[in-house]
């Protein structure tokens, strides 16, 4: 009798086991993209250090009277451009991160709410499946986020290259 009880509660674990392989390969997913993102972010990031760098020296050097060798009042104002752009994109990647980061979240609540409504005994089909959806339309959030900071890239780009 007692052997049943353990069988049966081991065929249950290893049921609800099987049922959270997907979601955690979907969260394993997810990791990957956030390290993408934080790639993106991060060239973003090293790209306005740089504007900065090139604009204070050209502020120095117009303090002292002296106009900097390359860069005129229009060079200047382009790099100020090129900054306030490149921060409009590491805030589509910040946002794009906090949803992906949310999507983990969520499915991982789901794959929680998976063991705790069998270990507690009550229905967590509903909860599971909210989760799960807004799991989704935050992940559709972030890639959507993600191709609209690459467009912007490319936009930039084009930008540049007609000048």
């Amino acid at each position: 009798m007692i052997f049943e009880i353990e069988n049966a509660a081991v065929n249950t674990v290893s049921h609800l086991i099987q049922l959270s392989v997907a979601p955690v390969f979907l969260i394993a997913g997810v990791g990957a993209i956030l390290g993408v993102l934080s790639q993106r972010l991060a060239r973003i990031i090293d790209r306005v250090e740089r504007l900065n760098t090139k604009l204070s020296q050209t502020i120095q050097e117009e303090t002292r009277g002296r106009r900097a060798s390359d860069l005129t009042a229009e060079a200047s104002t382009a790099l100020k451009q090129e900054r306030h752009y490149l921060h409009i994109r590491a805030r589509n990647m910040n946002t794009a991160i906090l949803f992906c980061i949310m999507t983990g979240l969520l499915v991982a609540s789901v794959i929680m709410v998976l063991f705790l409504s069998s270990f507690f005994v009550f229905d967590g089909g509903l909860l599971i499946a909210g989760l799960f959806i807004f799991g989704m339309g935050a992940f559709m959030v972030s890639l959507s986020l993600f191709i609209r900071e690459i467009f912007m890239a490319t936009y930039f780009m084009k930008r540049i290259q007609e000048k």
